[in-house]
Order: structure tokens, then sequence, then C-alpha cells
């Protein structure tokens, strides 16, 4: 903190009143700044306390919505709260024993309340709208959890379950934790001059290809992983032309594991006439990995970020400092 005293001209010898008045004009510009500094400063504060919730009078009968969040109730050793899952909660394996209400976006309020819940986590998109409106007007706390997919949306998403549960020391302890290793894992393709260009396939269905554009859990990941989405023409998921996936030229095709049959294997991801003319279809450059893990932006996000850059630059990038 800069102190600026009063100066009396008549009490001080005039060669210091001379050295002294551009200090005082310098004095007079930094004030101002300080005070717009703090206002900033005390501003965003009160925003950062506006978006975290109340905590639940009583968490003791949680239902989490999102695999997330589920993971972040682990992670904080707050499981036993636990009173079921969506069915995207799938990890860590013991939280599968868990009841299961349905997937998080096609909800039913019978479904959720069935399990006589006394509070609700509940991930951005769960839905339908109808289903988390009557929730959010039951007598059950609904809190409603921000979906970003950054590092810092990650950190975001355990500071408001850790305030919500009443668990905020160790909600900071895990953000600051989990916050060091993905600026660990984001830092080991830093130094990569030649980018890859990915393109990630939600579905092949009858030679019909849904690919991810902007503002989705792909194109965080990609980005994060030191690679660079092959289509940035569009947001969200959206069917693409064969013209469109010629000239995204990727270099690698990123796709999730499903597991139960549903995967489409590399025999007919090949077979696509637009996929074969592109670099990856050329060199058959495939990456597939467990959807919940590689989109789940959690406390897991940092493993995917440098598995995926080992799948992308090479496995020896993945054990960097």
């Amino acid at each position: 903190m800069i102190v600026v005293g009063t100066v009396r001209p008549e009490e001080i010898r005039q060669k210091r009143a001379d050295n002294f008045r551009p200090a005082a004009r310098l004095a007079a510009v930094i004030r101002p700044a300080t005070l717009l500094v703090a206002a900033f400063l005390s501003s965003f504060s009160a925003h950062a306390q506006q978006d975290l919730p109340e905590p639940f009078a009583d968490p003791s009968r949680l239902v989490a919505i999102g695999g997330s969040l589920t993971e972040i109730v682990y992670a904080l050793g707050e499981e036993a709260l636990l009173a079921a899952r969506d069915s995207t909660s799938i990890f860590p394996p013991q939280a599968r024993e868990l009841p299961d209400i349905g997937y998080m976006r096609q909800l039913s309020p019978e479904g959720v309340l069935s399990v006589a819940p006394t509070a609700i986590l509940a991930l951005e998109g769960s839905g339908p709208p109808e289903t988390m409106d009557v929730l959010a007007k039951g007598s059950v706390p609904l809190v409603r959890v921000p979906e970003e997919f950054d590092r810092d949306g990650i950190l975001n998403k355990i500071r408001i379950v850790g305030v919500a549960l009443g668990k905020t020391q160790k909600a900071e302890k895990l953000a600051a934790s989990v916050g060091a290793e993905i600026d660990q894992a984001e830092a080991v393709t830093r130094g990569i001059a030649e980018r890859k260009r990915v393109l990630f396939i939600l579905s092949n269905q009858d030679g019909r290809i849904l690919a991810s554009g902007t503002g989705t859990a792909a194109d965080g990941i990609i980005r994060m992983a030191g690679g660079v989405n092959a289509v940035a023409a569009f947001p969200g998921y959206k069917q693409v032309s064969a013209e469109a996936i010629i000239e995204a030229r990727p270099d690698v095709i990123l796709m999730m594991n499903r597991g139960g049959g549903l995967d489409v294997g590399d025999e007919e991801l090949f077979a696509n006439a637009a996929i074969a003319a592109t670099p990856a279809g050329r060199n058959k450059a495939v990456v597939r990995m467990d959807g919940s893990y590689l989109l789940g932006f959690g406390p897991r996000t940092a493993g995917a970020i440098r598995d995926l850059a080992a799948a992308l630059y090479g496995a020896s990038i993945a054990n960097r400092p």
C-alpha cells in the first residue's frame, strides 16, 4: 500500500518542495488508479460470492446429477452423503452401486424424488426443462452447477459442490490440487509448433457423421491437450457433409469408447469416403477414449489431457514435467 502524506511547503525548504512536486503529481495519478483497482477487486469478489450457493441445510440424502459432480463428491470424501446418482455417474466404480435415477437429460420428477432426497446437485444441461422446473419449485433444495469446458470451469464446479455441502475448506484444497495438475498437463504441449487437427465424431450412422464444433466438451479437451478442433464453423454438435469433412483436413479422428456393441469399428469408419480422403483416413489415425474420462471435466481431467496429448504427439510427451 502506498501512503502519501500532506506536505506544507512553508515547513520545508524550497528545494525539497521542488523535489516533492513530481512525486505529488505521480501520487495524484496513482491514487485514483489504486481506488479503481480496489473497487474492481471488491466488485469481483462480491460477484464471486453471489455465484456460490447457500449450503444445504441437510445434505444427508444427496442426489448427484452429472458424472463430474458425483466424482467431485467422492474426491471430497463425502460419498456417504449420496443417496442416488444419474446414469452418467459411473466413476468411481462404487458409484454404480447407488440407485440410478435415470439419464441426466431425460429425468422425471418422480424418479428423482423416489429416493427421498434432502438435497439435489444438478449439472447444467440436466433435464428436460420441465422436470428441472418442477424440482426447482419443490421443497427439496436444488443447486444447479454451471458447466464450462476449461480449467476454471472445473475448479468452479469443485468450489460450488464444496460450498453446497458445507465443505468449503476441503473444496479449496481439492481445487488447488486439481488446478496444479491441469496446469502441468497443459504445459506438456506448450512447445509443440505443429498442432494436430482433430475431428471429434460423436456418431456415425449409415455414413452420416455427427461431429463437434466449438463450445463443446470435445472442443475443450482437444484445446487443453494441445490440438486444434478441425471443425470450427459452428457451435455444438451437428451433422457434417462429406465436403466439410474433407475441407477440415483432420490429422486424427477422436471418438468415445461406448461399449455394449455401440462402437463404430475402424473398418467401417475408414470406409467412409470423406474420412478416407483426409490425412487421418490415409494414416488410419483414430484415438478412442472412455467418454466420461475424456469429456467429464472433473477431478480426472488432467489425466485425460495427458493421455490425449500422448495419443496425438507420442507417449514420451505425457511424461514431461
